[in-house]
């Protein structure tokens, strides 16, 4: 990699896995980067579960049936990193009612992306899933009922099948400098 923006146009959504053990190593620095992320007022509003440990792993990749099949592609992934969302501090809760925004959201879609680019920087393919039964997950690694899942992040090697073509809108289509 030359920089980051090479990090960035690398960095796909991969739905082909081999079963290769990720080190536990690897999927703790992908956390770290994310707790390094920036949240609205510094309120932190996450926590990411690793999930490793073959039977929980099993039991997450039976939740991809059903209503939830389109992520049957996940059950070759050999790992997980699911997030909660957790409690803001008041500022940031105060800010989010008054602009009618949960910055919980924001927050945690900034985390997710420091993710799977320190992923990305160390080999690991990953897809950031937002469909999915949380309740099912909630049990499975004890989740308490006042939490909700928020996204799972499917990870491992990529497999042989390659991702789908890049397919970027026009730059004048979603950028523009001074006016809309």
């Amino acid at each position: 990699m030359n920089g980051f923006l090479d990090l960035v146009m690398a960095r796909r959504s991969v739905r082909s896995f081999k079963k290769d053990v990720l080190r536990r190593e690897d999927l703790e620095l992908c956390t770290e980067a994310a707790r390094y992320s920036p949240s609205a007022c510094n309120t932190q509003p996450w926590k990411f579960l690793i999930v490793d440990e073959p039977g929980k792993v099993e039991k997450i990749k039976e939740t991809f049936s059903g209503l939830y099949s389109m992520n049957a592609f996940a059950i070759d992934a050999p790992a997980f990193i699911v997030i909660t969302s957790e409690k803001q501090n008041m500022p940031a809760w105060l800010g989010g009612k008054l602009l009618r925004t949960d910055f919980r959201h924001i927050d945690i879609g900034i985390a997710c992306e420091h993710v799977v680019l320190q992923a990305e920087e160390l080999g690991i393919g990953t897809c950031i899933l937002g469909w999915f039964s949380g309740s099912r997950i909630k049990k499975i690694l004890d989740i308490p009922k006042n939490k909700s899942v928020e996204l799972v992040i499917v990870m491992g090697y990529q497999g042989d099948k390659e991702p789908a073509e890049r397919r970027l809108k026009e730059k004048s289509e979603v950028i523009s400098v001074n006016k809309y």
